[in-house]
Order: C-alpha cells, then sequence, then structure tokens
C-alpha cells in the first residue's frame, strides 16, 4: 500500500540528490498519461528529480497521478512541485506527498508550513537580501529568479562572501 500521506524523501534528502543532479527537469501537462510518460523518459534518461509546475486548472488531480505512479513505478524519483504561490496550495500538495515545493518568490507563510513538515523549499529570490532572508527561513538551496538575467556572475558574486549558499538558476 503506498504511503501518500507524507513525503517519501527527507528535506535533506531531497536537497541532496538536487545537488548531486545539478539538474532538475520541470514540466506541466494536463494529461496526467502524457505525464506519464514524460516522467518514465526522465527516469530512463537517469533523472531522479522532477518539478511540475502548477500551471493549469486542476493541476492537484494531474500530480497526485503522477506521483503515484512515481511512488509505484519509478523507484527513487523525487516529485516535487513549482510555481506554488501561497500556503494554502504548498499544504494541499503536500497532503498529495509532494517532497519539495518551489516557489517563484520569497514568501514566509510558504517557508513556515514547509518547514512544519520538513519539506524542503526552495523560494526564488532576486536580491542578496532576498536569499539572506529565505536561509533565515531555513531554505537550503535558494531558486535564483528569473535565472537568465542574473547569469553565473551573479552566483559567483553571492558565492564569494557566502560560500555556503546554494544556489539554483532557474527560469528565463
Amino acid at each position: 500500500m503506498l504511503n501518500l500521506d507524507l513525503a517519501q524523501y527527507t528535506r535533506l534528502e531531497a536537497a541532496a540528490a538536487m545537488k548531486e543532479s545539478g539538474m532538475i527537469p520541470l514540466f506541466y501537462h494536463p494529461n496526467a498519461d502524457l505525464g506519464k510518460k514524460v516522467l518514465r523518459a526522465c527516469y530512463e534518461g537517469g533523472a531522479r528529480l522532477t518539478e511540475f509546475t502548477t500551471r493549469g486548472d486542476f493541476a492537484f488531480e494531474v500530480f497526485l497521478a503522477l506521483n503515484k505512479f512515481a511512488v509505484k513505478e519509478l523507484p527513487g524519483m523525487i516529485m516535487g512541485v513549482g510555481s506554488i504561490t501561497d500556503a494554502a496550495a504548498a499544504s494541499l500538495f503536500m497532503q498529495m506527498g509532494a517532497n519539495f515545493i518551489v516557489t517563484p518568490s520569497l514568501r514566509e507563510d510558504i517557508a513556515l508550513v514547509c518547514n512544519r513538515r520538513k519539506i524542503l523549499w526552495s523560494p526564488g529570490c532576486g536580491s542578496l537580501t532576498e536569499i539572506n532572508e529565505a536561509e533565515e527561513l531555513g531554505c537550503e538551496i535558494v531558486k535564483l529568479f528569473p535565472g537568465a538575467i542574473y547569469g553565473p556572475a551573479f552566483v559567483k558574486a553571492i558565492r564569494g562572501p557566502q560560500p555556503w549558499t546554494n544556489v539554483m538558476p532557474t527560469g528565463g
């Protein structure tokens, strides 16, 4: 029997997998059957993390079907959700077994609900001040968003005075 009332991976396991892989496939499609094919292709290609973005109506239903599929058919696949913009949505997806939450902006309400459940959350940050605030709220890996605007020089500049900061550029 599947245990989908809790994430299958701890925040530290998810963070370690993100650091190790260096890349997270991200996708959205409203059709769960097509999503399963995408998941399987990513898995067969070596991906062990996937971010499902919540950009469409009834995305929660699609994520639930995909996460059940991943738990049953794709051992070691760590499923998370992105484009989360409020604590209620984060809580809903955590109830469906999301192993990590990605947000487009820094939101303390999302940090609190994720920290309460020991779920990895990665907020979108666009300044050193936001990155520091995210780390103070317990963030393990900051999402530099939109990453195309900042580039590698920005990441290098941040890591100079803060070598402990883990940054994942994304978007754009």
